[in-house]
């Protein structure tokens, strides 16, 4: 196989830096793993992967988890970004 030239190689750096381009920073995505998992991507530095029956029980639990999270951000123990 036939090594590629500078010019196939910068054509090909220019695409990718394009798609690169077009997300939008902290848009999150959502993707099917090759095992079954759905990963969510853009919410922090590595992607959150769960099962199908995981995402289904986190999503029933849904508002005890806002509560739980309310509760404790008036205590002062989450850490929160300043805007």
């Amino acid at each position: 196989m036939a090594e590629p030239s500078y010019e196939e190689l910068k054509a090909r750096l220019a695409e990718l830096e394009k798609q690169v381009a077009g997300r939008r920073s902290g848009e999150v995505e959502f993707r099917v793993g090759e095992k079954g998992g759905v990963s969510v991507y853009g919410l922090g530095r590595f992607p959150v992967t769960l099962y199908y029956e995981q995402w289904i029980r986190l999503l029933d639990a849904s508002d005890e988890l806002r509560a739980f999270l309310e509760e404790n951000k008036a205590k002062g123990k989450l850490k929160l970004k300043q805007k």
